[in-house]
């Protein structure tokens, strides 16, 4: 605010007049940032792991056990290696799981039909609202409002069940619901949340400052014409910020019924199950919802599991994901995915129990599954119990607003079949762009972090990290662009791949970039479609053309675009590859999108060549991996590294990082992970004292590179004494 009033002081002509009040706008939208409810970390927010989650629990969802919960039930889990399960509406069997030592989490905590609605399977039942901005949330049972008497009945189901259960020794946490969604998963629906208008108008009013504008209630519709405009013509505000209303309510509503839950129960953390990913409808701004769970069951989908983690550092909050076994992908996809999921920070799994048991016989690939389990649950598990992720300081970028204009420009040639759009997650620009850097880092050995959009504009970015990415960034206010300009000339190394700041944080075009004089680049606000990639659209891929693909080659040659190093160039009438000095630090404006790297991993043949225009300006920043995984002399094929600091150790795991299949709802893996076995040949930049390898518990001793045995559907786990080596 000095600057601001030092400027009118100055002078009191209205060109200064006008810069004041822009300041203050910005300010205001800093302040919202620091101080709105939905930013705010719910009241009981625990500082480490919860004592009952010290191992990796596996937890059936008995949806069609036939086995029971009686004696021979128990034998089931004990001799298969499940330890753990789940009761449903606080409701169950809670002297079994006592006797057969199972922990459990309680599902429809919150009860069904209210924070998922009914009905929310059947898309039919939704399709009446998907223009309608003017209606209210509603599911087969009628108008659900997000209102406080929605709240007042949530609250006193919520306490009942927990007060029920909360005796248990064995409850490990509480999920409101299944599938929640202030919509219907991630459908396009564009409804209020609620019939509170006044309440959008204030939040309107903090979310702009003093020239908020008035509520409107648009659908989609309304920016099919703005995508033949110039970008500075262009305005997607009102639908996007009565988008980002509707999840900041939503956070805060889900927020204040954990808190509700941990009233009753301190000691047990309090979430959801089915977690979506991160998306411009249903609430899934995860720099919101992060801050107000403390337990998520999370569908790996739009990289939601790999952001959690991010906003989770001190993996003090459970983390588990879903098991469906597929008899196509087979026992391998089950061994290879609790291993992976586990190797990222997870500390459980829910499974679907569908088609395990014939008659009361388990499955023959239930006893092929079943060493998997029990090394996890008895032996592996406990090791991770909280320790924390180690990053090789590199963040991602992480904007919810990028997220929506992303989708707002994706939308074009669907036209106004936009009401049928679904799998975002394998569709969208940004989620497939953010994609292949996190494909492009772990190929080349390094691991990230993805920072928030939030964190980032009231805090800046931390000073652990090296590099930030921007992956199709669109949209960034003001503040964040000081704050990443700040990182630069401090000594950071900030790398965009293109269409930086376009848009500001309300999707508003430009006039020019926010972040062009840091990129050493121009921007115009007379910019079309005409000046990207192939011409004709906004974006890469013809989304509508190519949306049944079955591979990214598919998706990506409908549009013809210039390639440079094997990639579209994204504005034409920018160089490709701008490297600016920042102060301190280095300013890349690649120009080119990371997406055709999804096709090369896909067909085989994504090696150092093909990452070189991306990864070597990383290594230009000092950042380059201090492990390499070789068999053969090569890199094997999706090999993943990942590291976890715990007390006095350092573990390392290696495993294959492949796609894992699935939809909104979850579902199986449609194909299994390469299976086979190696030499594997591990090396640390410097030498390491008392290496173990963890699956075996012998004793390597000191040194620089081991040998070990590769299941590729496994993983390699080692750790040795003390932090990684230095000066790497």
């Amino acid at each position: 605010m000095a600057l601001c009033e030092f400027r009118i002081l100055l002078v009191l002509g209205l060109t200064v007049l006008l810069a004041s009040a822009a300041c203050a706008d910005e300010n205001a939208y800093l302040s919202y940032l620091k101080n709105a409810p939905e930013f705010q970390p719910i009241q009981h927010s625990p500082a480490d792991m919860p004592p009952r989650w010290n191992t990796w629990i596996y937890m059936p969802w008995r949806y069609q056990s036939s086995i029971g919960t009686g004696d021979k039930g128990g034998e089931f889990c004990r001799d298969y290696g499940f330890n753990g399960g789940f009761v449903d509406h606080g409701e169950g069997p809670l002297d079994w799981f006592e006797k057969w030592n199972l922990r459990f989490y309680n599902d429809h905590a919150a009860s069904k039909g209210f924070l998922h609605l009914r009905g929310a399977q059947e898309e039919k039942n939704f399709r009446q609202f998907f223009g309608d901005a003017q209606a209210i949330r509603s599911g087969t049972d009628g108008p659900q409002p997000l209102d406080e008497a929605l709240f007042a009945k949530l609250s006193q189901i919520v306490t009942e069940r927990v007060e029920h259960l909360k005796a248990s020794p064995m409850r490990v946490a509480y999920a409101l619901d299944d599938e929640i969604s202030w919509g219907a998963f991630v459908l396009p629906i564009v409804w209020r949340i609620n019939d509170d208008d006044e309440a959008y108008a204030r939040w309107l009013s903090l979310y702009y400052g003093n020239d908020a504008p008035a509520p409107q209630f648009v659908a989609p519709d309304f920016i099919l014409p703005q995508l033949d405009r110039k970008l500075k013509d262009i305005d997607f505000s009102p639908l996007l910020d009565r988008l980002s209303y509707n999840d900041s309510a939503w956070a805060v509503f889900i927020g204040r019924l954990v808190d509700c839950a941990n009233a009753a129960d301190p000691d047990t953390p309090c979430g959801f199950v089915g977690g979506q990913s991160p998306s411009i409808f249903g609430g899934y701004d995860y720099t919101k919802l992060s801050r107000k769970i403390q337990f998520i069951e999370a569908y790996d989908l739009g990289s939601s599991q790999a952001i959690i983690r991010s906003f989770n550092p001190q993996n003090s909050m459970p983390v588990v994901t879903t098991h469906f076994h597929s008899d196509t992908a087979g026992v391998g996809a089950d061994i290879w995915q609790s291993w992976y999921y586990f190797a990222h920070g997870n500390r459980g799994m829910i499974g679907w129990v569908e088609n395990w048991f014939d008659g009361e016989t388990p499955r023959p690939w239930l006893k092929e599954y079943s060493p998997t389990l029990k090394e996890l649950g008895a032996v592996q598990g406990p090791k991770l119990a909280g320790a924390r992720w180690i990053h090789d300081g590199v963040a991602i970028y992480y904007s919810h607003p990028s997220i929506q204009v992303s989708w707002c420009l994706d939308i074009e040639p669907h036209g106004k079949t936009w009401t049928n759009r679904r799998g975002d997650f394998k569709l969208g620009t940004s989620h497939t762009v953010r994609k292949a850097w996190e494909n492009i880092l772990n190929d080349a050995g390094l691991q990230y972090n993805f920072v928030s959009y939030r964190d980032v504009a009231v805090n800046g970015v931390p000073p652990e990290y090296k590099v930030l990415i921007l992956p199709a960034c669109y949209a960034l206010s003001d503040v964040e662009a000081a704050r990443i300009r700040e990182f630069a000339e401090n000594g950071g190394a900030v790398i965009a791949d293109f269409a930086c700041g376009l848009f500001d944080q309300h999707g508003k075009g430009r006039d020019t970039g926010a972040l062009d004089s840091l990129f050493g680049v121009t921007h115009s606000g007379e910019l079309t479609k005409a000046g990207l990639f192939g011409g004709s659209l906004w974006t890469e891929s013809d989304q509508d053309a190519g949306y049944g693909f079955k591979s990214y080659r598919e998706l990506l040659d409908i549009v013809p675009s210039t390639l440079k190093d094997g990639f579209a160039v994204a504005e034409k009438d920018l160089p490709v590859g701008t490297v600016t000095k920042a102060g301190k630090g280095t300013a890349v404006y690649l120009n080119l999108s990371p997406l055709r790297y999804l096709q090369y991993r896909q067909e085989g043949h994504a090696d150092s060549r093909s990452r070189e225009a991306f990864v070597s300006h990383i290594a230009a920043a000092g950042v380059r991996p201090w492990v390499s995984v070789t068999s053969d002399g090569k890199r094997p094929q999706n090999a993943e590294v990942t590291y976890w600091s715990s007390g006095a150790r350092t573990y390392v795991f290696v495993v294959q990082n492949i796609p894992l299949g699935g939809s909104e709802a979850g579902g199986p893996m449609t194909e299994g992970p390469a299976a086979g076995e190696m030499p594997l040949d591990i090396e640390f930049a410097a030498p390491v004292k008392n290496v173990i390898n963890e699956r075996t518990g012998a004793a390597l001793g000191d040194g620089a590179k081991f040998t070990l045995p590769f299941n590729t559907v496994e993983a390699v786990f080692l750790s040795f004494e003390g932090p990684p080596p230095e000066g790497v």
